[in-house]
């Protein structure tokens, strides 16, 4: 964890004056690192996505969006998290200064019901537009359910935008379609909620709000059919994690220091990926990496109707029990997973949340404030592991957007037990 640290140390912090109050020393070391970190981070101005290349077929075939910059300034939330902290507030067209931290749920939420705690950041780092998209509802369906998702798209923003807006909607209406928790198929809800997400995204153009906000991308192609986006939600519920991964997004679970991927990534070499894509009658072209036709660097995404049927909306489902040894849950986009392995991620929150001390059963049983000061820390907690994570992606030089949600799954102590 040494080695994780030094990367984010100034040559000039081993210089600079002791100060007399300690606390004031570590104040100062800390925010000359955000904002060295930040400094540090610059735009090419011939930057072009990696994920989506733009394919120009004889004929006069279908392309991929203006690579004119877009406005992302509604791809960004910024809120600030509970504990403190500071947030880089961008604006239009700034790279590497924008950062959302998230540890709170909407105010029309009720906190009756147990939820874990989260925290998120998600940043444009060096791309020149923010495609990322991020929702948390921590109290949703079902009594102790939280649903999580990232959503990384390409050609624009606004497939993302529309997934952070309505894919937990829709998944909530398939739940409820259920008289029992316990009679719920999983696979199947969550396959049914892709699609009619996908089919809200294909009628894009005959949607009025859509239109009220339409981005620049919209004005140019109406269709939107060369713009999609990943998209990787997870429904933790008391009892179970249920992961649906559609895209080269990732979801992973630390349980007893160990790293367990949840999700596949969905790469076009991949081998049954590619056999799909074959027989389907399309084609993998290597150019800068394995691309559909030679244009999308993933199989599998929400929206991009020009590549259907080779790339398909149906994500892979996985359901893990919770046996009580989980500790955390990682949702990324793979501006983190591309310079960050899963092992190094778990680490690194895992470090986090023992830096944040557990309550002792005393407290437990304390007064009020006590416990909100416990919730408090805990929110914290994930929030500087979402941080950290993020800056560590961008010391390593990812040069895609970053967004980072982790979910502290560690089961509390009762009262009178270890």
């Amino acid at each position: 964890m040494a080695e994780i640290c030094c990367g984010f140390v100034g040559d000039s912090d081993a210089a600079a004056p002791v100060e007399p109050s300690v606390k004031a020393s570590r104040r100062r070391r800390l925010d000359h690192r955000s904002f060295s970190l930040a400094a540090d981070l610059t735009a090419s101005p011939d930057d072009t996505s990696r994920k989506q290349r733009k394919l120009v077929p004889s004929g006069g075939g279908a392309s991929s969006s203006s690579s004119a910059p877009r406005d992302c300034q509604n791809a960004v939330e910024n809120s600030r998290p509970s504990g403190g902290g500071a947030n880089f507030v961008g604006q239009e067209g700034e790279v590497g200064d924008s950062v959302a931290n998230e540890s709170a749920v909407r105010p029309e939420q009720s906190c009756a019901a147990p939820a874990p705690k989260f925290g998120l950041t998600s940043v444009c780092g060096r791309r020149r537009d923010m495609e990322d998209a991020v929702t948390v509802q921590a109290s949703f369906g079902r009594e102790g359910t939280s649903f999580f998702g990232v959503f990384d798209g390409h050609g624009c923003s606004h497939v993302a935008m529309k997934c952070k807006d309505r894919l937990h909607e829709i998944v909530e209406e398939e739940i409820r379609s259920y008289g029992q928790e316990n009679s719920i198929e999983w696979k199947e809800t969550m396959e049914r909620s892709f699609a009619r997400m996908d089919g809200e995204v294909g009628d894009w153009s005959t949607d009025e709000a859509a239109k009220a906000t339409a981005c620049r991308c919209e004005l140019q192609t109406p269709q939107c059919d060369a713009v999609g986006s990943t998209a990787v939600a997870a429904v933790v519920t008391p009892d179970k994690i249920v992961v649906s991964n559609c895209g080269d997004s990732r979801a992973v679970l630390c349980r007893n220091g160990v790293a367990v991927p949840l999700s596949s990534d969905h790469k076009p070499d991949r081998p049954d990926e590619l056999l799909r894509i074959q027989a389907a009658g399309g084609r993998v072209i290597y150019w800068d990496g394995p691309r559909v036709l030679g244009v999308l660097a993933m199989s599998r995404a929400i929206g991009d109707n020009y590549l259907k049927p080779y790339v398909i909306p149906e994500p892979e489902v996985t359901v893990t029990e919770r046996t009580g040894d989980e500790e955390c849950l990682i949702l990324a986009s793979d501006g983190l997973w591309d310079v960050v392995s899963n092992d190094t991620a778990c680490g690194v929150v895992r470090m986090c949340l023992r830096a944040q001390k557990r309550p002792s059963p005393a407290a437990a049983e304390g007064s009020p404030a006590s416990e909100a000061a416990v919730g408090s820390g805990s929110d914290k907690a994930c929030s500087d592991a979402s941080m950290l994570l993020t800056k560590l992606a961008l010391a390593r030089h990812s040069t895609d957007n970053v967004s980072v949600v982790v979910v502290d799954l560690r089961r509390k102590s009762k009262p009178g037990k270890p």
